[in-house]
């Protein structure tokens, strides 16, 4: 089976032709996901002058962009207390803050660029399942209440009024989650890049990113900075890269992407890379994909949701380890999705990943699990992809001005909105701009490096299964 989101894209979109050879440019963008587009969409913003390429080695939204369970939402990768341990409190509770605006931030570009990718900013609700979940659930709210935030605790009532599973004792909900068809939201943000004038190169495979040389470098930093400091603005930081890239410094010693079409030579050059970042030579074990598979149901009639609810496109999931995610689509379906999927030896990465019968069908019985009305129910769609997993579960984004190389990822499988931040954060980045965003503590925060094989094999699959034991164990378990 094919994904849903592809089958209801909107129509075809016309491939895009791949490299045509050698190119210069301020700053070239590896991947057309949602990272790469957003960082094109705030640099050319920022500075209209700029030259901008994307390469991409399949289509925009190939990747995990284009196949995940639509939740834009607030969620951090990293919990909290781990964030106030490593940064400090008050670098945890900006960083939670700068990802709810996130959430709104993207519902206003949908909203301007007229992009209709079936936003509904309904919330998020965490189901309790089980009296393990459920003490869960209320350790979860109070400990996001003590940082500030809003995680409402629902009961037993208030929960089922808002979504008739079964097995329910209550719920949390958080208001700081949108429902989207993330391929939409991918085409429409490409074709917005693409007003603003740049360029996307797809089935352009990169074969190697290159750093640039630490003088060369110096002299676009001390550009970015004194037009700062000088109050010019960005355009002054972007017209130092443009005068070094054009006079053939920065081409022969800035940063550089070999591709199989062509080398695109540029004063900065940004990995948006994801699942696919173990493919690159030299990042092996910076990233590790790990797949999360979905299904969708046929269109449910509306006496399915009378009882279910749902009403405003909540999107859903419980209190268990082993994530699970949902939402209703705005055609009326369950699209569903969860973890269990096993690491590939290797971080290998292929098409024949994207299919687990087995996973796909425990995905189907825990949707049943859930809505036994769903029992007759056909499944009309099956698939798969990777995200991206740094070794501390932290996700990054930076910039090395000595090489030019620019970052952002380790998602967690929380990119939709997460990658609208990293895009921001990029711009400023790069433009040598100073803001709140570039102070939050995942800027250049580098991550350890994942271990070799075969212990990264044992290790995450095994982690798999204890995690996927311990929820049935809890589920089991006597209140």
């Amino acid at each position: 089976m094919t994904s849903l989101w592809s089958d209801t894209a909107g129509g075809a979109v016309a491939p895009r032709p791949p490299l045509p050879g050698d190119l210069d440019v301020d700053v070239a963008i590896v991947g057309a996901g949602y990272t790469g587009l957003w960082t094109a969409y705030y640099l050319r913003r920022a500075d209209p002058a700029l030259r901008i390429a994307i390469v991409e080695a399949e289509h925009a939204g190939f990747g995990a962009s284009g196949r995940n369970g639509g939740w834009c939402s607030g969620l951090l990768p990293t919990p909290l207390p781990q964030l106030a341990k490593l940064h400090g409190r008050a670098a945890a509770v900006a960083f939670q803050q700068a990802m709810i605006d996130t959430v709104d931030e993207v519902g206003r570009v949908v909203a301007a660029e007229g992009i209709d990718c079936h936003w509904d900013k309904g919330g998020t609700l965490g189901l309790a399942r089980s009296d393990a979940q459920w003490r869960g659930a209320r350790a979860e709210a109070g400990l996001v209440a003590s940082y500030g935030f809003e995680l409402r605790l629902l009961d037993r009532r208030e929960a089922l009024e808002r979504c008739g599973a079964t097995e329910v004792r209550g719920a949390t909900w958080s208001p700081h989650c949108a429902a989207v068809h993330p391929l939409r939201l991918v085409h429409g943000l490409a074709s917005a890049v693409e007003r603003l004038g740049v360029p996307i190169y797809e089935q352009t495979r990169v074969l190697e990113i290159m750093p640039g040389t630490a003088r060369t470098m110096t002299g676009s930093h001390g550009a970015g900075a004194g037009t700062h400091g000088a109050g010019a603005g960005t355009q002054g930081a972007g017209a130092g890269m443009r005068g070094a890239a054009g006079g053939g410094a920065a081409g022969r010693h800035g940063a550089a992407v070999r591709t199989a079409h062509g080398t695109v030579r540029a004063e900065v050059v940004v990995r948006a890379t994801e699942g696919y970042t173990a493919g690159l030579p030299g990042h092996r074990r910076d990233v590790v994909p790990v797949y999360s598979l979905m299904i969708a149901t046929e269109p449910l009639p509306p006496s399915f949701w009378d009882t279910v609810g749902l009403a405003r496109r909540e999107t859903f999931t419980d209190h268990r380890r082993l994530v699970i995610y949902g939402q209703r689509t705005a055609d009326d379906r369950l699209a569903f999705g969860g973890r269990g999927a096993p690491y590939h030896y290797g971080s290998a990465v292929r098409p024949t990943f994207d299919s687990v019968p087995s996973v796909h069908l425990a995905l189907r019985n825990t949707l049943v699990d859930l809505f036994p009305a769903l029992a007759d129910t056909r499944l009309t769609h099956a698939w798969g992809g990777p995200l991206g997993i740094a070794r501390d579960w932290h996700p990054s984004v930076g910039l090395d001005r000595a090489t030019g190389l620019a970052w952002a990822g380790g998602y967690v499988g929380d990119g939709v909105a997460a990658t609208n931040l990293a895009g921001r954060t990029l711009a400023d980045l790069i433009t040598g701009t100073e803001s709140p965003l570039t102070a939050l503590p995942w800027v250049n925060h580098r991550s350890p490096r994942w271990e070799p094989e075969p212990l990264r094999w044992l290790g995450i699959n095994t982690a798999l299964r204890a995690v996927a034991a311990l929820d049935r164990w809890e589920g089991r378990a006597p209140s």
